[in-house]
């Protein structure tokens, strides 16, 4: 493998959020956020820290939505669903954050919540009827 394909390999599997960022509908701020960094971790997290905030505001505002668009029989089921989405972001995330891992664990343990929380609240828009 080149040398350039090799960087951008490790650049794409350092820092998975800019590839994904548009798919979820993550900020215009994040993306900015992001590039702005330089890499630097303390500004990473800051940045993730930010948009984990913007995103949980989506999702529970998609999750209301969602559960008032739905028939009264479906509601158990959303909850249900989304009790269970709950607890496989934070088991599937938690494991990201290897102890062993160094700074590059931590990031990627805060990306993935902030990746996955975008993913949820994209789906429930949709299940609400809802664009962002």
């Amino acid at each position: 493998m080149c040398k350039g394909m090799m960087f951008l390999v490790f650049v794409l599997a350092a820092f998975p959020v800019v590839v994904l960022a548009d798919d979820v509908n993550l900020s215009d701020q994040y993306k900015k956020c992001v590039a702005d960094s330089g890499g630097v971790t303390n500004e990473l997290l800051g940045c993730i820290s930010t948009e984990t905030e913007i995103q949980d505001a989506r999702l529970n505002k998609a999750y209301k939505s969602a559960m008032t668009g739905i028939e009264k029989q479906r509601v158990k089921a959303l909850q249900e669903a989304q009790r269970a989405w709950l607890k496989y972001r934070d088991a599937n995330c938690g494991f990201y954050a290897d102890p062993d891992g160094g700074t590059s664990a931590a990031i990627n343990s805060n990306e993935c919540i902030v990746s996955e929380t975008g993913n949820r609240a994209k789906e429930l828009e949709i299940i609400a009827g809802s664009r962002p």
